[in-house]
Formats: structure tokens, sequence, C-alpha cells
């Protein structure tokens, strides 16, 4: 007793300390309120910071870490006698009407309070407070459950046949059964007990399926691994339900349990507390890059030209494929998923060589902290399946593009993709929003739903070009022939010594680096390139009678954006659109004829890195600017307002 009693002494002193005392006294006010005069169970929710409790009593700390249960019974008792002491609410009349749920800020950084989900067995973990950190493949519908209930002995000459003695409540790793049920006995006389139906209290439940981030590796293009992941169930209630989001990484505090599911048990996680997570990676620069940025000096342009050629050359021979590879790297910088800096770059390559392009890409994909290789027999944006924990509600599972949320989806050659898929694909890139409809009588619900969610990955596809002629295909099948034969027969030698040893890894840091920058969007960058799109609008509309999309701004800011990362600076130059102009401008062409703007045919990326061939490729870019100055000045309205003659 006198333990009990210490144990209590440093819970009431914990919440003293900590507000909890005072929280406590205001969530007591929502309870006095006359539409709560039918409760019987009064939930309530407790920070605890473990570290500030092991500071007050080393043993009230060890309790709360390795006995939950235990230490939830003691915040209980404290709570009880509070309220009644205070007289915070005349309605609770025994304890066990108080229902406490301790949430846990965090945990010790030490490897015995963190459940690695590529770890077997699991059976092993203790029921306790464990970190679990992972990626959120399935979730479904949000459900209820019995959160607590009032039973009263059917004997009417026993005194708990009347009162408020036997409530039950809902514990981690409990099934409905475990609060709910027919066979439970008076503790008093035996007798059975019988549910006050009136006074059940429900609460909100949902489903996510969580599993290793490492599992994305595995629906990769470029690395083929033999490990299987297994996910596991993770039970969210109350406030933290739609707290998660399928396609999401999250860290997540729960206690593991096993569910009792005759014939059958589970082994499943009951959530304390949900936090979004990003994996913190090294964000430097190769010492080559520094030096090849040094060496490009004031020319705003070489050293991502340089970069791009120097790109996966044991897929591609140095000159080939250069503006494929500067696409790909831009792409790949600009693409981010998080809830402050959203942003996309899709890319659609029309080529004569479909095999080498998607080599390009596989390989590509392999530097993306998150890229999935739509395979045709998986589901592209989500599917629907009975859960299988409950009473058989939907669950929605992650397709590929949801997978890959703040990374790239490659779809490959799009020649395969019916009619209705192809429609799929264009609604998300117009919405970047995927629905999803629940037919409410096949999953047990009165009525029909529909949800909705973000598309925030960049996908890639490829289409077989048909204007092409078979002489130009063999043209440009040659050299790329010769150079995979030649990586075939000497793996592992550089075939091109006289250019920069640039390797895989080099890359992946580049792009997790030049992808962390914030960058700011100068007014002459902006002016040039809503210049360009009026202008454009304006010429194409008149001579071809077409339009260019509204999102066609958005397109041309997103290039502008990506190449000022890869060139590793801060702030969008007017070079930056140059070149979003440039990779807009041939893009367009190849669907709408070209326009006004005159393209210099030196201002494609070429495949000479020597100082001469730089220098033109300089001077070409400057004329182009100039070109695009001229050619705004001339077609767009009010462009003489910002744009000087000379």
């Amino acid at each position: 007793m006198a333990d009990m009693f210490s144990l209590k002494r440093a819970v009431l002193i914990y919440l003293d300390r900590s507000g909890g005392l005072k929280k406590l006294t205001e969530d007591c006010k929502s309870f006095t309120e006359p539409q709560q005069n039918a409760v019987v169970v009064f939930r309530f929710c407790i920070d605890v910071n473990p570290f500030d409790v092991v500071e007050v009593d080393s043993e009230l700390g060890d309790y709360v870490l390795h006995h939950p249960l235990q230490a939830t019974a003691l915040f209980q008792s404290v709570c009880f006698l509070a309220i009644k002491t205070l007289s915070l609410i005349e309605s609770v009349h025994t304890e066990c009407q108080v229902n406490i749920i301790l949430k846990l800020t965090h945990l010790p950084p030490f490897p015995d309070y963190t459940l690695d989900l590529a770890t077997f067995p699991r059976t092993n973990c203790c029921m306790r407070p464990v970190l679990i950190e992972g990626l959120a493949i399935a979730i479904t519908r949000v459900t209820k459950y019995t959160r607590g209930a009032r039973f009263l002995c059917s004997n009417d000459s026993c005194t708990f046949s009347s009162g408020f003695h036997h409530i039950r409540v809902h514990a981690p790793g409990a099934t409905e059964s475990a609060t709910v049920r027919k066979d439970f006995t008076c503790m008093t006389c035996s007798s059975p007990l019988k549910e006050d139906i009136q006074f059940r209290v429900l609460g909100d439940k949902q489903l996510v399926e969580l599993i290793h981030v490492n599992a994305l590796k595995v629906l990769s293009a470029h690395q083929q691994s033999s490990l299987r992941y297994q996910s596991v169930t993770l039970f969210l209630r109350d406030e933290l339900c739609n707290t998660m989001s399928i396609g999401q990484l999250y860290r997540v505090i729960g206690i593991p349990a096993h569910v009792h599911q005759w014939p059958s048990i589970t082994w499943s996680v009951e959530a304390n507390s949900v936090q979004p997570w990003e994996p913190q990676y090294p964000l430097d620069v190769n010492a080559k890059f520094k030096e090849l940025l040094k060496a490009a000096g004031r020319s705003p342009w070489r050293f991502s030209a340089t970069v791009a050629h120097c790109f996966a050359l044991h897929v591609a021979p140095p000159g080939l494929f250069n503006t494929l590879k500067l696409g790909l790297l831009l792409s790949l910088v600009q693409t981010r998923g998080d809830a402050k800096n959203r942003s996309h770059l899709d890319l659609l390559v029309s080529t004569g060589d479909t095999a080498i392009v998607e080599r390009l890409m596989r390989y590509s994909l392999s530097l993306s902290c998150r890229g999935v290789r739509h395979e045709g027999s998986g589901e592209m944006f989500a599917s629907l399946s009975h859960d299988e924990h409950g009473v058989g509600t939907a669950k929605i599972h992650a397709g590929s593009a949801l997978l890959a949320n703040g990374g790239i989806c490659m779809l490959g050659d799009l020649s395969g993709f019916k009619k209705d898929k192809l429609d799929a694909v264009e609604s998300a890139l117009d919405s970047r929003t995927v629905s999803v409809f629940i037919p409410g009588k096949k999953y047990g619900e009165d009525m029909d739903q529909q949800l909705s969610f973000p598309v925030l990955c960049s996908f890639w596809a490829v289409v077989d070009s048909t204007h092409s002629s078979r002489r130009a295909y063999d043209a440009i099948l040659g050299a790329p022939a010769v150079h995979i034969l030649q990586h075939a027969m000497q793996p592992g030698r550089r075939l091109y010594p006289s250019l920069v040893d640039f390797s895989t890894q080099d890359y992946r840091e580049l792009v997790a680096y030049a992808q962390s920058l914030q960058v700011d969007l100068s007014p002459a960058a902006l002016k040039m390139i809503h210049g360009y799109y009026m202008a454009s609008c304006r010429v194409r509309s008149q001579i071809h009678g077409s339009k260019m999309s509204a999102v066609s701004i958005k397109f041309l800011i997103s290039l502008a954006e990506a190449h000022c990362k890869l060139s590793l600076r801060s702030e969008v130059l007017e070079e930056d659109a140059v070149i979003a102009v440039l990779l807009c401008e041939n893009s367009v062409t190849l669907k709408h004829e070209a326009c006004a703007l005159i393209i210099p045919p030196d201002a494609v990326f070429s495949g000479d890195l020597g100082e001469d061939s730089l220098r033109r490729k300089d001077k070409a870019l400057d004329e182009l600017h100039q070109n695009i100055l001229r050619f705004i000045y001339t077609y767009a309205p009010g462009a003489d307002t910002y744009i000087t003659e000379e």
C-alpha cells in the first residue's frame, strides 16, 4: 500500500507540474453540458513525457514505459480522486467511469524501444510502447467500436443491480467481444450481467496497413531483390482516425498486441500517437560536382549541360539523349510530395527507340527517394477489398501512383494501355487527385461513398513515335547498340575515360541536395514566362487555330525552378526561364508545328564538352534569349510596358 501511495503521489506531482491537472479541469467542463447527462464513461487524454515522469519518480517512469496498463490504472485513480475532490463532474460515482488514455509524446532513443518492421519474429515483442516507422499502403473506412458499456446484475437483491460498478472499457489489443458480450457474471453474487444498452458509448475506429519503407525497392525497376516484406495492421481510434493517408510515411508510437479472433490469433499494433515522417539523408554534393560548378564560371547553363552529358554513361553513350537526360534530372529534382513543398514534373517521351529510353528511365528511377515502376498486371491508383479484421468494411489499397507519392511513377510504354486506363491517367494528370467509389451495399454500409486521394508523384511514360522513318531509327539505334555490347563485354571498365567519372551515388546525392533547395522566382523570370505564354497563345490561335493549356504556365515555372535547382542556385533567373521556354517550345512544336519564335539550331544540347563547343552553346542560348524577348515584345499584349525594344 505504501508503494502504491507513493506512485499515486508521483502521478499527482507530475500532473501538477506538466499542466495535466489544469487540462483535466478544462476537459471536465465539456461533460457538464445538458446533452452529456446520459454519459456514464468519461474519456480523458493525458499527454505524458516519459523523461519528465522519470525525473519525478523512476519507478513510475518504469511503469509508463514497460507496464502501460498498470500505469493507466494509476493515472485513472488519481484523476478520479481529483474529479471527486474538486466536484468537477457530479455524475462520476465510481473509478471505473473514468477512462484514461495516456498519450506518449516520445520514447527513449534506444533499440529496445524501436520495432523494425523488417525484423522477425515479431511475437517476441512484449506488450509495451514501441516506435514504428513505415509506409501506409492500405486504409479502411472509419467504423464504430464500443468504447465503453454499463452492465447491471440480473439479481435484483444484489447491490450491483444498480449504480455504476460494472463498467467495461476498451483496452489495447481487445476485440469487441472483450468489451460487450452476454456471459459476464457479477463479481459479488456470480449472477449473469445484463447490459444497460442506453448507456453504451461508441467511438471511431480505422485500420491501416504499415510496411517497411524498403519495400519500395522491390517495386523499383532498377534493384531486383529476393526480399519480401510483410505489413502490420495498425488500429487507429477516436482522435487518431483520419490522421494517416495511404502512400505517406509515418512514425507511430503503439502497443503491440495479440488479437484473439477464434480460431486464429493475429499480431497487430494499437496506435498511441501518429506523426508524419521523412527519412533524413545527408545533404551534400560530391567534391567533383563542386569543382565542375566552379569551372562553369559565370555561365548559367554549363553546369546543368555537363551534368546531363555525363549522366548514365553506362546506359547511353555521351551525346545521345542529352535532352532526355536533362529532362529526367529536372523531373527528379523538382518532384516533392511533402505538405509544405508539393511539386511535380511529368515526362512523356516520344521516340523510335523505346528500349533505350526505358533503360534510361529505369536507371534514373533508382536515384529517386521513392521510385515505383508500374506493372501492367498491378493497380495504378487504388483497389478495394474486404477488411478481414472486423465487419468486412472496405479497405483501400494503394496502387503504383499512390505508393510513389513524393517520387516517380514510371508507366513505361503506353502502347499496351487500354483506353480506360489512359483516360484514368489523363484525369489524374489534370486534377492531381484520384477518386475511389465504394459501393455501400457490397461493404456493409447503407450509403455509397466516394473518397479522393491526392496524386503527389511525377509520371514518366514512353510512346513509340510514328513519324520517324526507318532510316532515322537505324541511325539512332546504331551507337547505343555498340555501347551496350562494349559495356557487356567489359563490365566495370570506363568506356569514356576523357569524361569526368561520376558514380550513381554521386548523382543520387546531387539529386537529393538539389531537391532540398528552396528557390525564389525572380520578377524577370516570371515576366518572361508569362510573356512567352501570352505571345504563344496569340500566335498559335491566330495561325494554327490551336490553344495552349492554362496549365502551361505552371509547367514553365516548374521547368525553370527545376533548372535553377539542378544548377544549385536559390533564385530562378531569366536564364532558367530560357531553358524552360526551349524545352516547352520543342514539346509544343511536336504537337502543333513551329510558331514565330525562332529556335537557333545550336541551342539544343550538344554532345561535346569541349571549350569551343560550350562557348558556341552559350552563344546560341544568348541568341535564343534575345529571340524570346523579341517574340514577347511583338506578340504579347502589353509587353512594351516591361520589355524595351533595345
